[in-house]
C-alpha cells in the first residue's frame, strides 16, 4: 500500500499546471512505479514513527512546517534512490526498485488507465540499478525464406550460350564459304573437275536428303507408336534395335568392300551388345512401362505439346540440306577429312540442344502441371526455352550424351567378375566418374532448368540431392527410359543404313560405306529430336515425384517399387560403389 503523503506528492506533481501542459500532448495518465530500493517493511516502519512523531507535535499544539513534510516526502522518496528518465516529459519521477516487476503498482488518475505499461525498450534503465537486473532483447524480424519463382528472366549458363551462339556463327560462315567453293568448282573449274563434282551430287545428295526425310517420318512414327502402345513398344524397340543393326551390319559385309566391311563389323559387334543388355534389362521392362504409361497421361490435356518438336524438326532438315551441300565442297577443299570432321562434330552438337530445346519446352509444360497443377502454353514455353534456357541447353549438350556414353561403359565394367585386378581397379575408377558426372551434370536437370531458370550445373546438383532424399538412386539409376529413346534413334538409323546402303550399291557402289555411315548419323539424330517429348515426361514424373510425393497425381508406383528393391536387395544398375566393397560393408 502507498503511504498517503507519497500519492498526494506524486497526485500534485501530475495534477500541477506545469506537469499539465508538458504532458497533455502525449495524454499520459499513467504513471507505474516498477521497484524499490528498500524492503518494504522497513520503509513502513520508518513511516510510522514518523507519523507517531507528528501526532505529539500536534497534540502539544504545534504546527507542522510544510517545509518539514515536504522534507519528510522528499527524504522518503529520495530513499529509493532510482533516477528514471521520463520519456515523454524529461522529468524525473522517484520510483522503488526492488518491487516485484510481475505485480507493479499502478496509480491511475481519473480511475482508468489509458496507456499501456512501456516496453524494455522504450524505459530507460537505472544508474543504480543492480547488476542482476538486466533488460530485455529487442524482438528481431524473423527472416522469411525466400521462394524460388517460376519466372525467373535471367539467362541461365551465358558462357555456354556464347560459345554456341559464336560456333553458330562461324558454321554458318563455313558451310556458306564450303557452299560457294562448290559452286565456283561448278562454273570456272576443269571439265575433269566438273564430271567430279556432279557425279558427287547426283550420288550423294539424293541418298542423304532422302535419309532426312525418312529419319523425320520414322521419328514421328516411333513417337506415336510409344505414346500409344507403351507396353508394347519398350520391348518391341530392345529388340528390334537388336535386329535392325544386325541386319545392316550383315547386308554391308554382303557387298564384299573394305569399307563396307569396316562399318558392317561395327554394325553387328554394336548388334551383339545390344542384344545382350536387351537380355539383362529384362526384369526391368515392366517398371519402365509404368512410369511411361503413368507419366505420359499428362500429354493428352495439351493438345499443341508437339508444335515445338515440328518446329526443330523442320529447321533440322533445312540446316541438313545445307550441310551436305558443304560436306560436298569441303571435297574439293584443302583438308578435307579435318573439315568433315568438324562439321560432323558442330552438327551433332546443334541436333543436341534442337533436341534439348524440346526437352526442356515439354519438361516445363509438364512439371507445371504437376507442381502447380497449371495449364501452360506451350508456346510460351518453347519460347523461354529457346531464349533464357538456351544457354543450359547448349551445357547440357555438351554432358549429357557423354554421361550416357559413360552409362554404358561403366555398366559392362561393372559386370567383370574375376581376379584381374586392373580390369577391376578400371572398373571402380569409371564408378567414381560416373558418381561426379552424375552429381554435377546428369539428364534430369533439365526439368529445374526449365521450371526455376536454374543454370545446369545446379540443377543438376539439387535434382541428385532430391533423389538422395528420397532413397531413388537406385530407381533413376535403373530407369532405362534413355536406352530406351538411344535404341529408338539406332532403329531408325540403321532403317535408313539399309534403304541407303541397297541403293546406293545399284548406283555407284564406291559411296556406299561413307552414305551409309552419314544415313545412319542423320537418321539417329532426327528420332532423337521426337523422341525427346516421352524422355522428358518421364523425367519430370521422377523429379516431380522427389520434390513432392505427397501430390495427388502420384500413385504408388514407386514406392511399391522401392519396398520391393528393399525386401529383394535388388542392387543399382549402375551402383555408386562397386559390389565388392558393398559385400564386405554388409
Amino acid at each position: 500500500m502507498i503511504p498517503k503523503y507519497i500519492h498526494q506528492h506524486i497526485l500534485y506533481i501530475h495534477t500541477s499546471p506545469h506537469h499539465s501542459s508538458r504532458h497533455r500532448e502525449a495524454d499520459v495518465t499513467t504513471t507505474t512505479i516498477m521497484g524499490a530500493a528498500e524492503p518494504v517493511v522497513e520503509r513502513e516502519s520508518e513511516r510510522r514513527e514518523e507519523e507517531e512523531e507528528g501526532n505529539e507535535r500536534k497534540e502539544e499544539g504545534g504546527d507542522v512546517d510544510k517545509g518539514e513534510v515536504l522534507g519528510v516526502q522528499e527524504k522518503v522518496i529520495d530513499s529509493s534512490n532510482f533516477d528514471v528518465n521520463n520519456q515523454f516529459g524529461g522529468s524525473h519521477v522517484a520510483m522503488m526498485q526492488r518491487l516485484n516487476p510481475t505485480n507493479p503498482l499502478r496509480i491511475v488518475i481519473g480511475g482508468s488507465s489509458r496507456m499501456p505499461t512501456p516496453s524494455p525498450s522504450q524505459t530507460s534503465l537505472p544508474r543504480s540499478a543492480p547488476i542482476r537486473q538486466t533488460s530485455l532483447p529487442r524482438s528481431a524480424p524473423i527472416p522469411q525464406p525466400s521462394q524460388t519463382t517460376l519466372n525467373s528472366r535471367r539467362y541461365t549458363n551465358k558462357i555456354s550460350l556464347f560459345l554456341f551462339v559464336f560456333h553458330m556463327v562461324a558454321a554458318v560462315g563455313l558451310v556458306s564459304f564450303l557452299i560457294f567453293k562448290g559452286i565456283q568448282g561448278l562454273i570456272e573449274a576443269s571439265e575433269s573437275f566438273k564430271r567430279k563434282e556432279r557425279r558427287i551430287l547426283k550420288f550423294y545428295l539424293p541418298q542423304v536428303e532422302t535419309a532426312s526425310l525418312l529419319s523425320i517420318t520414322l521419328a514421328f512414327v516411333w513417337q506415336k507408336a510409344v505414346r500409344q502402345w507403351p507396353r508394347i513398344m519398350v520391348p518391341f524397340i530392345l529388340w528390334s534395335s537388336f535386329i535392325l543393326s544386325l541386319s545392316a551390319g550383315i547386308l554391308l559385309i554382303c557387298f564384299q568392300r573394305a569399307s563396307t566391311d569396316g562399318v558392317g563389323v561395327c554394325l553387328i559387334a554394336f548388334a551383339i551388345g545390344n542384344g545382350l543388355y536387351a537380355c539383362w534389362v529384362t526384369q526391368r521392362i515392366g517398371f519402365c512401362t509404368e512410369i511411361l504409361i503413368k507419366s505420359l497421361e499428362p500429354v493428352p490435356k495439351f493438345g499443341d505439346l508437339n508444335q515445338p518438336t515440328y518446329w526443330m524438326l523442320g529447321v533440322g532438315f533445312l540446316w541438313m540440306s545445307l550441310w551436305i551441300l558443304a560436306v560436298i565442297g569441303a571435297m574439293n577443299f584443302y583438308f578435307t577429312p579435318l573439315v568433315i570432321t568438324v562439321l560432323v562434330l558442330s552438327l551433332a552438337w546443334t541436333a543436341e540442344v534442337m533436341r534439348n530445346i524440346v526437352n526442356l519446352t515439354v519438361s516445363r509444360v509438364i512439371a507445371l502441371y504437376y507442381l502447380r497443377g497449371m495449364q501452360s502454353i506451350p508456346q510460351n514455353c518453347f519460347q523461354r526455352a529457346f531464349t533464357q534456357n538456351l544457354g543450359s541447353a547448349c551445357l547440357g549438350s555438351l554432358f549429357v550424351p557423354t554421361i550416357e556414353a559413360l552409362r554404358v561403359v561403366v555398366r559392362g565394367l561393372n559386370l567383370l567378375e574375376g581376379e584381374d585386378e586392373f580390369m577391376f581397379s578400371c572398373a571402380h575408377c569409371c564408378l567414381n566418374v560416373m558418381q561426379s558426372i552424375f552429381r554435377y551434370g546428369n539428364s534430369w536437370a533439365f526439368v529445374q532448368v526449365a521450371t526455376y531458370g536454374k543454370g545446369f550445373v545446379q540443377a543438376s546438383q539439387d535434382t541428385w540431392q532430391l533423389f538422395v532424399r528420397q532413397g531413388m538412386e537406385s530407381i533413376v539409376d535403373s530407369d532405362i527410359t534413355s536406352s530406351i529413346c538411344f535404341l529408338t534413334g539406332v532403329c531408325s538409323g540403321s532403317i535408313c543404313v539399309i534403304v541407303v546402303a541397297a541403293w546406293t550399291a545399284r548406283v555407284h557402289q564406291t559411296f556406299t560405306a561413307t552414305l551409309s555411315l552419314l544415313s545412319f548419323f542423320i537418321g539417329y539424330l532426327m528420332t532423337r529430336i521426337a523422341m525427346a517429348v516421352p524422355h522428358a515426361c518421364v523425367s519430370c514424373y521422377y523429379v516431380c515425384y522427389a520434390e513432392n510425393p505427397s501430390n495427388i497425381l502420384f500413385d504408388k508406383t514407386i514406392q511399391d517399387h522401392q519396398r520391393m528393391m528393399a525386401d529383394r536387395g535388388v542392387a543399382a544398375a549402375t551402383p555408386r560403389v562397386p559390389r565388392r566393397f558393398s559385400a564386405a560393408e554388409a
